[in-house]
């Protein structure tokens, strides 16, 4: 679990990212699990767009990734969720906590 300040340095780090992935009515897929987890693992700090229009469907779809992928949201706002997970061996070219700080 990560601590408050730690969350809020990620947020002011993750608010210059586009959404990296866009999970959509099909939920989570096996594709949109096997991008969201490479996508974690290259850039450990991402951006995910939930076009989905129920409010609790989309906190359920956060808490979900969040057990099913061993990662932590850092912050959800609308249909916007950051995720953070780090990497075994970060790559400095890919890492967005590695670029940015």
């Amino acid at each position: 679990m990560l601590k408050n300040t730690t969350k809020k340095h990620y947020r002011s780090l993750a608010h210059a990212l586009n959404p990296i992935v866009t999970i959509a009515d099909k939920g989570l897929t096996d594709n949109v699990r096997a991008e969201l987890m490479r996508a974690l693992e290259d850039h450990e700090l991402i951006k995910v767009k939930l076009v989905i229009a129920d409010r609790d469907s989309r906190k359920e779809t956060c808490e979900t990734i969040a057990k099913e992928l061993s990662c932590e949201v850092v912050q959800q706002i609308g249909k916007v969720v950051v995720l953070f997970k780090a990497a075994k061996k970060p790559n400095p070219k890919l890492s967005n906590l590695l670029r940015r700080s």
